[in-house]
C-alpha cells in the first residue's frame, strides 16, 4: 500500500527504525523529532500521522489540535500513557487511535494500513453513503429515510455532513462549531446543541435510531 506518513517522536532511534520499515513497505516517510517539526511537516499533507504525546518543546496533544482542523488525514498517538483522562484528552485534541509503547512493528503496519483503507473508502464514498434506512446525497445535499426527504437547513446539513463522513469519530462542541461556523462566527459552541436537537427532532418523527449519539462529557458521534 502507497501513501505519504509522518512519524512525529522525539526518540530519534525509534524515528529511524519506524521509517525504514514504512519506507520497505511501499511509503513516503516523512519524519519529526520535534512538536515544531511535526507542526513544519504537517504542511505536507500526509495521508496518515504517528505523533508522539510526550515531546519535548510542543507536546502531541498541541500539535493534534494545531493541525486538526487543516488537515483531515488519521492521527495515530504513540505513547506510553494509557490512563483513561490521556485517552479522552487525545480524542477532544482530534487523534483517531492510541498506540501503546512498546508496540510490535507489524501490528503497527497493520493499524497504520487499516486505517488509510478505511479513509480511502470514506473518501470514494462520500458522494453518497447508506445508513440503514437513512441515505446521504452529499453533492444533493439530500438526507432522505426510505423515500422521504428530511428538510435541514444548510447549517444542520453540515453537521450531519461533519459526523458522518467521519462515522465513529467524537467531535466536540467547539470542534464542530468552529469547522461549521468558522473561526469567524459569532456564536458559541452552545449553539451546535441547538442544532442538534433540531436534526435530531426532524429525524424522530421517521426513525427510532439516534443517529447522533452523545458521548457524554466529551461531544457527539455518528451512529450510523
Amino acid at each position: 500500500m502507497s501513501g505519504r506518513i509522518l512519524l512525529a517522536d522525539d526518540e530519534k532511534g525509534l524515528v529511524s527504525m519506524m521509517a525504514a520499515y514504512f519506507e520497505l513497505c511501499g511509503y513516503q516517510v516523512l519524519t519529526a523529532c520535534s512538536g515544531a517539526e511535526a507542526l513544519e511537516k504537517a504542511a505536507r499533507l500526509p495521508d496518515l500521522i504517528l505523533l508522539d504525546i510526550n515531546m519535548p518543546d510542543v507536546d502531541g496533544f498541541t500539535v493534534c489540535r494545531r493541525i486538526r482542523e487543516h488537515v483531515s488525514c488519521p492521527i495515530l498517538f504513540l505513547t506510553a500513557r494509557i490512563e483513561t483522562g490521556d485517552k479522552i484528552e487525545g480524542f477532544r485534541a482530534g487523534a483517531d487511535d492510541y498506540i501503546v509503547k512498546p508496540f510490535d512493528l507489524e501490528e503497527l503496519g497493520a493499524r497504520v494500513a487499516a486505517h488509510l483503507r478505511r479513509e480511502h473508502r470514506t473518501k470514494k464514498q462520500n458522494v453518497m453513503r447508506f445508513f440503514g434506512e437513512l441515505s446521504i446525497d452529499y453533492s444533493g445535499h439530500l438526507l432522505q429515510i426510505g423515500e422521504t426527504p428530511i428538510p435541514l437547513s444548510r447549517t444542520e446539513f453540515a453537521i450531519v455532513e461533519l459526523l458522518s463522513v467521519n462515522a465513529g469519530q467524537i467531535f466536540d462542541r467547539e470542534r464542530i462549531y468552529e469547522t461549521v461556523w468558522g473561526l469567524e462566527g459569532d456564536g458559541s459552541s452552545d449553539t451546535v446543541m441547538e442544532h442538534v436537537r433540531k436534526i435530531r427532532s426532524k429525524l424522530s418523527v421517521h426513525t427510532d435510531h439516534a443517529y447522533i449519539e452523545t458521548v457524554w462529557g466529551i461531544g457527539y458521534k455518528w451512529n450510523g
